[in-house]
């Protein structure tokens, strides 16, 4: 299971979510989604550490959290949906 992480500044970097997350465990990936139109990030992101123990610590310690002057939303990620291609139904 991974954590997500809301409320990001479009600054912050993969780089810097891993550094922030290490403190916590081992981070297995980190990822910055970005729009597909624009190609910036959209201010949240999924992080994936080793196992549950350093996950739970993780998000108890940075949820509300003020980082890069921003509240982080931190919690485990839900999973994703099946949104369907999205065509015209008629």
């Amino acid at each position: 299971m991974s954590i997500y992480v809301g409320n990001l500044s479009y600054d912050v970097t993969e780089q810097d979510l891993r550094t922030v997350f290490a403190e916590y465990g081992t981070v297995k990936s980190a990822t910055l989604p970005t729009d597909r139109e624009t190609g910036r990030k959209r201010g949240f992101a999924f992080v994936e550490m080793s196992n549950d123990a350093e996950e739970a610590k993780a998000i108890e310690e940075l949820d509300g959290a003020e980082w890069m002057g921003r509240d982080l939303k931190v919690n485990k990620a839900k999973p994703r949906e099946n949104r369907g291609g999205g065509g015209n139904r008629y």
